[in-house]
């Protein structure tokens, strides 16, 4: 298949790169910084310069024809409403422009749950939950889009174990390497269209937790 990764130089998003290159797909790689893309030499990798500055016209001309778009941008809270929120509302619209229906969203726990905002753990990145709650609302109201949320707890920098929990409610960690691995396998279940998914570390192997949602 040919992905386009927005924010492919993040943390998580190069992982993923790594794991849509090892199932064999094309991967368009935006990104501010295309000379920082891991894996821009191979041949299965294309490195592209990105700003969500841009026209959703602009980017529908960037992104081109594509099977699949990942969303995976952070501003880190640098840029929250023209990068997180409205960067991530343009990608969409730039999808529906160029009949482009898979879309994947890597979010965060609780984004669509303001409720849930002032716990411990999430109340820390308020600013960010708001951004992705525009963002993520935008996605399941306002498009057409055959897309997956991804909403992952607190990443953490330690090795990955391939196994994770969906429907996790609590604050906890995920290894980024699950993350990414999560994200990639959410491409060969049709079953995660339409759904919005909570996930934390776990004990169920990342194919057999998605084969459950």
């Amino acid at each position: 298949m040919k992905i386009f990764v927005v924010g492919a130089t993040g943390r998580v998003a190069s992982k993923l790169v790594e794991a849509l290159v090892a199932k064999g797909h094309q991967v368009t790689a935006a990104a501010r910084h295309p000379e920082n893309v891991l894996l821009k030499d191979s041949p299965q990798v294309t490195a592209v310069k990105l700003d969500l500055h841009a026209s959703k016209e602009e980017l529908a001309a960037l992104i081109g024809q594509q099977d699949a778009i990942y969303f995976t941008a952070g501003s880190r809270g640098k840029d929250l409403l023209q990068t997180d929120a409205f960067g991530a509302v343009k990608t969409m619209q730039a999808a529906e422009l160029n009949g482009i229906k898979r879309y994947i969203m890597l979010s965060s726990l609780h984004a669509l749950e303001p409720e849930f905002w002032h716990e411990d753990g999430l109340a820390q990145i308020m600013d960010y939950n708001i951004a992705k709650f525009f963002a993520d609302h935008y996605l399941v109201h306002n498009t057409d889009l055959d897309y997956t949320i991804l909403q992952p707890t607190a990443l953490t920098e330690e090795p990955g174990t391939g196994k994770i929990t969906v429907g996790a409610t609590k604050v906890s960690k995920n290894p980024i390497p699950d993350v990414a691995l999560t994200l990639a396998e959410i491409l060969e279940h049709d079953n995660t269209r339409k759904k919005v998914i909570m996930m934390s570390s776990g004990d169920t192997p990342i194919e057999q937790a998605l084969a459950s949602v």
